[in-house]
């Protein structure tokens, strides 16, 4: 054929992090059948949805199935419903986001790849270690991408202060508490981020997917920092505060008086959700509404605790292993030092081999991660005290 490619692909890695993961535990596993693997590698939720979400599942199906009930294409920002319970939630953490500002859709991945759709030549600015979607969405778009370094001096909470050239109308990506550290910013933080967005004429994307997680006197959305409104789009999610990795549904607030070049950023969004998507699909928004009510989140955080023990579990293991670790706290992630002087990748295989635990090297998640390591405390209580004991063997 003589069509054209898009050759900014040749720019990202060639192997996604966790397809490379699965290919070596696959070869392990074929190779040692039987020895019993422990995962702790994805952050993939491994509890079932809350009873009442699934009965909300199933009352919207049979609804499907009734003329008078049934429903077609739903609007591609979200049924109101959903929208106006989402800004409840937002009430309830002490912040006014109107229904109007928020973007229903499948996932906060999925928006924080497409969010790219809409933007300009801008240079983009995104901590290091990260979640790799930021960077491989840029970079399949052609952007220039400056990475600041989180390191354990910093608490992997990289502030402006490390960028060394002005700045004019950038792009921040922060995600808080972060994935893949557990780090978390603090208010004064944050507000450092939304200071500098405001005075150079950036806006920040925040990914708050790990809100639920979050117990301590830090913010659980951007919007609660002075400013925010005129600087900072917000991703979040259901997928690990209720459970829905299975089930997709997130949401995308962008306030109205977000504008460059003179337009408002929320009608270009509005704008490309609607050619390039078709909404999500009722039952689920259905279930998302009841995951938002006060029975559902009793139910969700109940299962958030679950996890929370299991991170405990790792973070009082590693302490007394005297291993230096971020996260476990406000996050279902641990992010510890590789022992030893290992690089992540080599840690990876002697975790393997030696205790048959899979997690992520660091390495995967940028230049700053090599020589760390992320376990996560989505697996079951017996598997993670479990795979303490094999760790409390090994180091």
């Amino acid at each position: 054929m003589k069509i054209k490619v898009n050759k900014h692909f040749e720019d990202i890695k060639e192997t996604y992090l966790f397809s490379e993961i699965a290919k070596r535990v696959k070869a392990y596993q074929e190779e040692n059948p039987d020895k019993k693997i422990i995962r702790m590698g994805i952050g993939d939720v491994t509890l079932p949805l809350p009873e009442a979400v699934v009965k909300a599942i199933k009352d919207a199906a049979s609804e499907m199935g009734v003329k008078e009930t049934f429903r077609g294409y739903p609007p591609e920002y979200g049924y109101d419903f959903l929208k106006e319970a989402i800004a409840e939630h937002y009430k309830e953490i002490g912040v006014d986001v109107p229904a109007a500002s928020v973007y229903v859709s499948d996932g906060a991945k999925s928006d924080l790849g497409n969010i790219v759709d809409i933007l300009g030549d801008n240079e983009i600015i995104i901590p290091d270690p990260v979640y790799p979607v930021y960077v491989d969405s840029n970079l399949m778009s052609g952007h220039k991408i400056t990475l600041i370094e989180g390191n354990i001096d910093n608490g992997f909470l990289p502030l402006p202060e490390q960028i060394d050239h002005a700045v004019e109308g950038a792009v921040i990506y922060l995600c808080s508490p972060n994935n893949p550290t557990g780090a978390v910013y603090s208010y004064e933080g944050l507000k450092a981020w939304v200071d500098y967005a405001l005075k150079t004429g950036s806006m920040i994307i925040y990914d708050s997917a790990y809100e639920a997680f979050v117990e301590e006197e830090v913010p659980h959305t951007i919007y609660e920092i002075e400013g925010a409104g005129e600087c900072a789009i917000e991703i979040c999610s259901f997928s690990k505060f209720a459970g829905f990795t299975g089930v997709r549904c997130g949401w995308t607030v962008i306030p109205e008086g977000l504008e460059a070049e003179e337009v408002r950023i929320s009608k270009l969004w509005s704008r490309r959700q609607a050619t390039k998507f078709n909404g999500v699909s009722y039952p689920v928004q259905r279930a998302a509404q009841k995951a938002l009510s006060p029975e559902g989140k009793a139910a969700c955080r109940a299962n958030i605790a679950y996890y929370k023990k299991n991170a405990s579990l790792l973070a009082v293991l590693l302490k007394s292993k005297d291993i230096k670790f971020t996260g476990g706290v406000n996050s279902p992630y641990i992010w510890l030092q590789c022992p030893k002087g290992m690089s992540s990748w080599e840690f990876f295989d002697f975790l393997l081999k030696e205790a048959q635990i899979v997690g992520t090297p660091g390495e995967g998640f940028g230049k700053s991660g090599e020589g760390f390591f992320r376990l996560t405390a989505f697996g079951t209580y017996e598997a993670t005290k479990e795979a303490c004991e094999r760790l409390d063997k090994l180091l």
